[in-house]
């Protein structure tokens, strides 16, 4: 991105456009006359600003939302430890599952992490299914 600037030196105007800027040079270009000017110490580098990663949808192209547990819910609800993508969910509502039970295994960061029970209990709530993304913190399964 090229920046424009009027200058007036010693009652002289003069039209200045700064182009591209590496580590130790620039283009400059001065009343429509290009130089590469050497800089005698190198630039700082500029953070580079990265627009905002859309919100992850399951298969069929809905938004993933995490839903909020219902008013005085007893249960325990296992959310996802990282974000990632569902590779597979092992149980159904209504299953009776042991603490240390695998329930859901969530690819994240190109590894398989497996998602156990937390409790002892039954299976009240799958809210997820193969193919969701999901956020750090989303509901998958709600144990009762």
């Amino acid at each position: 991105m090229a920046k424009e600037y009027n200058l007036k030196i010693n009652g002289t105007d003069y039209n200045v456009l700064i182009g591209q800027a590496e580590a130790t040079s620039m283009e400059v270009e001065v009343n429509g006359t290009l130089y590469v000017v050497e800089i005698d110490r190198p630039l700082k580098p500029t953070a580079k600003i990265h627009p905002p990663v859309a919100a992850p949808v399951n298969a069929v192209g809905a938004p993933v939302v995490s839903k909020p547990a219902a008013a005085g819910g007893a249960g325990v609800t296992v959310k996802s430890p990282l974000p990632g993508v569902i590779l597979s969910v092992d149980v159904a509502v209504g299953e009776t599952v042991k603490a240390g039970q695998k329930l859901v295994v969530l690819e994240a960061m190109k590894m398989e992490n497996s998602i156990e029970a937390t409790c002892d209990g039954k299976i009240t709530a799958v809210k997820v299914v193969k193919g969701d993304s999901v956020l750090e913190g989303a509901e998958l399964i709600i144990i009762g």
